[in-house]
């Protein structure tokens, strides 16, 4: 790679998840501060979940039933008209559903696909499973990358000896700008480099800062 070359940083996402939504702020400020270039890619909370909705609380298996719909539309806009359109797309819908707390209907989906460029009826994407074969396949190239205990966002960068360096997170609220940014980066990829390296956690104290 050469020195003008930018590092690609493929990023999974799942429009429904709040902290997903402020990791993803936050990598749009570490483009404007290190030569990185984010590369979308949809997972889905509801994928990761299906086979273990017994054991979630009900609250959460109520969102999840709401999760298909975004997803699907996600993965039908970049089958029809390329990946390019997923950040587009994920910035309209997020900032919909969390900065404006809208609801998950067909309204919201149409407004936001229009904000995005795209065709309105890609919203009959919600409801339907014609491209559910490719959302699982995009999942799973996400998540075999760390693993099944962990969810939305899965990071995956090049490391320095060509393998990918793949991480979940970092949940961090709010997203940090500027040079605070670029030490998070700067940060998160030296200890995810790091072999055998697995968990860095503390209890969280306050919930997804939207600005």
């Amino acid at each position: 790679m050469s020195e003008t070359a930018k590092t690609p940083a493929d990023f999974w996402f799942d429009p429904l998840c709040p902290w997903a939504w402020m990791t993803s702020r936050w990598m749009l400020e570490v483009e404007k501060v290190r030569p990185v270039e984010v590369r979308w890619h949809v997972m889905s909370l509801a994928v990761l979940n299906e086979d273990k909705l017994d054991e979630l609380p009900e609250n959460y298996r109520e969102l999840l039933a709401t999760a298909w719909g975004p997803v699907r539309v996600c993965i039908a806009a970049e089958q029809q008209h390329g990946s390019e359109v997923l950040g587009p797309l994920y910035t309209a819908l997020g900032t919909r559903f969390h900065n404006r707390g809208l609801d998950r209907t067909r309204e919201t989906l149409v407004d936001a696909l229009e904000e995005a460029g795209l065709p309105a009826e890609l919203a009959d994407a919600a409801d339907s499973d014609a491209y559910d074969a490719q959302l699982r396949a995009s999942h799973k190239e996400g998540i075999d990358l760390v693993g099944q205990e962990v969810g939305t966002p899965v990071i995956a960068v090049p490391g320095h000896d060509g393998d990918q360096i793949a991480f979940f997170g970092p949940v961090v609220t709010p997203a940090p700008k500027g040079e605070e940014a670029a030490k998070l980066w700067d940060g998160t990829l030296m200890v995810a480099s790091i072999p055998g390296f697995y968990e860095i956690k503390r209890t969280r104290t306050q919930g997804p800062i939207f600005d």
